[in-house]
């Protein structure tokens, strides 16, 4: 439902395209990785996913649990909370370990947080952290690159520049565009292996912020 939601009130707040790599497949338990810029890309990512015919399981900080008719919803799509800097953290990987293993979809982002800048410009994904490489290697899982850029168009800055943001952008109509990348095969050791996920969504962030003009993309 989580998806189809997205997929019905983003085209409201702005415009939306999608691309995909030739071979671009979602198979039964494939771990979906995408660059976190915006509180709002959670929602542009899943109405490009649903549109591809995916519906992934995000694993979401925890915070959003606390919200009455958000946390319901999440929970009882069995989406997955992350207690970042909390003992329960390792709890989010094991679900979704169990997720995957039942031929479930997920969604993590690997950057595991929002970057700090305030202005609407884009830039490439920064450090993953090790999750992502964690799964991997418990469950094999393919992983599929995912780049979004544009959400912080719709929302970024202080939080009520973040709702002038999104109040407005109903008039404003600003574009986003979401670009899946072909499965990789991750290998080596854990290191390896995250450096190989950031290259590939770096690759699908850039021709996502290319699609858009964004000067960072552009200028690599």
């Amino acid at each position: 439902m989580l998806s189809r939601i997205a997929d019905a009130l983003v085209p409201v707040f702005g415009r939306l395209s999608v691309t995909a790599d030739p071979g671009a497949t979602f198979v039964p338990g494939t771990l979906i990785v995408a660059n976190h810029t915006s509180l709002a890309d959670p929602a542009v990512v899943l109405a490009a996913l649903h549109r591809l015919g995916a519906e992934p399981l995000i694993m979401a900080a925890a915070g959003l649990w606390r919200i009455p008719l958000l946390g319901r919803t999440l929970s009882r799509e069995g989406h997955i909370p992350v207690h970042r800097g909390d003992r329960r953290a390792v709890e989010a990987l094991e679900n979704a370990a169990k997720a995957l293993e039942r031929g479930r979809l997920v969604l993590i982002y690997a950057e595991g947080g929002l970057p700090r800048r305030r202005d609407a410009a884009e830039a490439a994904p920064t450090a993953f952290r090790s999750g992502l490489a964690r799964l991997v290697e418990r469950t094999g899982a393919p992983v599929v690159p995912v780049g979004q850029a544009g959400a912080r168009r719709l929302v970024s800055g202080s939080a009520a520049k973040q709702l002038a943001g999104l109040a407005t952008a109903p008039l404003r109509r600003p574009s986003m565009h979401v670009h899946v990348g072909a499965p990789v095969e991750l290998t080596g050791d854990r290191l390896t292996r995250t450096a190989v996920a950031r290259t590939a969504v770096t690759a699908a962030w850039r021709t996502a912020a290319s699609q858009l003009g964004e000067p960072a993309a552009l200028a690599a």
